[in-house]
Order: structure tokens, then sequence, then C-alpha cells
């Protein structure tokens, strides 16, 4: 009943605020080992509705780990919408050793991800928020905020990247299949010290989403998250690699961890300089691609 309640004014607020938190804070669960967190996250989620696709507990970060879902309605979303919506199928909670929960905020992702499109998924995606807040609870929004109207549109900083950036194209391959098979096999062998975290292929739409554990131990995941001091907001991975026809995507760093971190300053990120083209090149590894363009 309280969760429900809870919903019922996270929905109500959202609508009137002026601004969107990338992650919602989730009702603590028992302190325990990460995975033991994790477990109890997920049998929360499954037991809402939701599909659950994976977990990730990022390398040096002990402490912390990711439960990965899929919605059937939101997917069915992104199967009408098509193109480069895949890349929000998984929806991500973080969770942590001392019982703390946080997940990330349909209402800011999705505005960020469907862009001029969201307005036709935006029933649906209110749906997927009233899920998790009786999955999990939902208390302050935190992690930053942005007015909805500039997600569509989304950059840290003039010049910098924006969701279609030609900087997150990785490869090209000769067909939908030969790109998954690629990415699949790479991930299979931990190319670039790389793991699959989750997948979601939707093969009628040549459409194809995959999370990536980057588990390099000098420019990994744990570590870039460290030096920017971002692990509290832990739901803002894993990374994705996207496929959308014959072509592999990932979205670049200056436009992706910017989006996962708006409260954090350049200073911070120029912690993090060399990051973007780290991930890119990782990435471009597991997806194929020789060189880049």
């Amino acid at each position: 009943m309280l969760r429900a309640l809870a919903a019922a004014v996270l929905l109500a607020l959202s609508g009137l605020s002026w601004a969107l938190s990338p992650y919602i804070q989730g009702e603590s669960l028992r302190p325990a080992a990460t995975a033991k967190v994790a477990e109890e996250a997920a049998a929360r989620l499954k037991a809402a509705g939701f599909q659950v696709l994976g977990q990730y507990f990022p390398r040096q970060l002990p402490d912390y780990g990711v439960v990965v879902v899929a919605d059937e309605g939101l997917l069915n979303e992104i199967r009408a919408l098509g193109g480069a919506t895949i890349v929000g199928a998984a929806i991500r909670v973080g969770v942590r050793a001392d019982g703390g929960v946080i997940y990330m905020n349909p209402d800011y992702w999705y505005r960020a991800y469907f862009r001029g499109q969201f307005p036709k998924a935006e029933k649906t995606v209110r749906a997927v928020q009233e899920k998790l807040a009786r999955a999990l609870g939902a208390g302050l929004g935190v992690g930053g905020d942005v007015h909805p109207s500039v997600l569509p549109v989304y950059r840290y900083a003039l010049g910098m990247e924006r969701f279609d950036s030609d900087n997150s194209r990785l490869a090209e391959q000769v067909s939908f299949d030969e790109a998954v098979r690629a990415l699949r096999d790479n991930l299979d062998k931990e190319t670039a010290f790389t793991h699959k975290v989750y997948e979601v292929v939707m093969p009628d739409e040549k459409l194809a989403v995959f999370g990536v554990a980057m588990d390099d131990a000098a420019r990994g995941d744990g570590v870039w998250l460290t030096k920017i001091g971002g692990q509290q907001s832990i739901a803002a991975l894993p990374y994705e690699v996207f496929v959308v026809n014959t072509t592999v995507y990932a979205l670049y760093g200056r436009y992706r961890i910017a989006l996962s971190f708006p409260d954090f300053g350049m200073a911070q990120f120029l912690r993090i300089v060399s990051t973007p083209e780290d991930i890119r090149e990782m990435l471009g590894a597991v997806a194929g691609a020789q060189s880049r363009d």
C-alpha cells in the first residue's frame, strides 16, 4: 500500500517538476554481500513482472552491483519506434552491500533515448516507472537534474556530442546477423577485457543491444567511475553496444557519461579525459572494427 502511494506521489510530482534526475532512490534492503542484495532486488523486480536479464558486479567495486531487467511493454514500444531506441531496452537497478538501492529514472532516460518519439511511448514509460516504484520504493531523485525539454537534444557543453553523434558509430558489418555474431563471439572471448552482462535481440526489426562489462585493470568501469567519485550512481552501468541493421554503435562517452552524471562539473570529467576514446577503442574491438573511420 505504501509503495503504491509512493508511486502515485512520484508520478504526480514528475509531471510538475521543473527538472528530472537521472536516478531514483529506492527503499533500503537488508545489508549483505553485494550478490545477496542483488538477488533480493532481482526477486522483487521479477515479482513485479520484470524479466531479469543479468547482473553486473564491476571489477574493483566489490560493494556495488547492478541488476538489469526488461519490461515487455517497453520492449514492444521499442519494436514500434525502431532505430537507435533499442539502446534503452534494458532497465538498470544499482545495489550496494549496505542495502542501498538506486535505479534509473525512466522519465529522464527515455526522454533522452527516444527524443522526438518520446510522446508516443510516454504512457508506457510512466507505467514502467510505477512498476519500479511498487517493486523498489520511490524516494528522492538523485544524481543532478536536467529540464525535460533539454533531454532530447542533450549535450554537456557546446561542441560536445549529442545522442546521434557520428562518434557513436563503431563498425559496419555485411548483415545484421553478422553484426550480432561478431558481438557475441568477441564478448564470449572477452575481447579487450570485456564480457557480456545481457543481450536483447529483435531479429525481425534488425535491432539488438548488449550490455558490456569493461574489466580492463587500467581503463575499465571500476577505474573511471572511481576517478570521478561516481560509485553512488552505479545504475549508470553497464555501458551499451547496439546494432541497427548492419551498423554497430555505442553512445560516445562525452554524451553517455555526461548524461549519466549531470551533477558533475568539468573538474571531475577532466580526470577521465581519455575515457571516451578508451571506451570507443574497447567497444570497437568488441564490435569487430578494424580501425577508426
